[in-house]
C-alpha cells in the first residue's frame, strides 16, 4: 500500500488541509492529543529524519515557518505550542513520511511520554 500521507497529499484520501503550497501540507491529525493538533507535511516522500539531506535544509526551515505562521493562524501563539516531530519506531513514528506535530490550545507538559 501506497504511504497513507502520500495518498492524502495526492488526493486518494481524504483529510482537512489547513495549509497548502508547494512544497508542504497542514492538516488536521485524525487522533488529536491537544485542543489543536495538526501535522506539518512535505509533499515530497522523506520516510525520516535520518534521510534528508544537506539540499532539505531550506525545506526544514520552510516547515519551521509554516508552524509559526499556522500557530497563530490557530490562535495558539501567544500561549505557547509544540513542534514534534518522532524518529523511529522506537520514538513513536509510525507513518514512515516525516511529519512534524503542532499542538496547543492546551498546558502541554515535560515529559510527554
Amino acid at each position: 500500500m501506497e504511504c497513507v500521507f502520500c495518498a492524502i497529499i495526492g488526493g486518494q484520501l481524504p483529510g482537512e488541509f489547513l495549509y497548502q503550497d508547494d512544497a508542504v501540507v497542514a492538516i488536521k491529525d485524525v487522533n488529536p492529543q491537544a485542543p489543536v493538533h495538526l501535522l506539518i507535511i512535505p509533499r515530497r516522500h522523506i520516510p525520516t529524519l535520518l534521510d534528508l539531506d544537506p539540499a532539505d535544509e531550506g525545506l526544514m526551515g520552510h516547515i519551521c515557518n509554516v508552524a509559526t505562521q499556522v500557530a497563530t493562524e490557530q490562535q495558539i501563539s501567544a500561549e505557547g505550542f509544540r513542534l514534534v516531530v518522532n524518529c523511529g519506531l522506537g520514538a513513536g513514528q509510525s507513518v514512515f513520511h516525516i511529519h512534524f506535530h503542532l499542538m496547543g490550545g492546551r498546558t502541554l507538559h515535560w515529559p510527554p511520554g
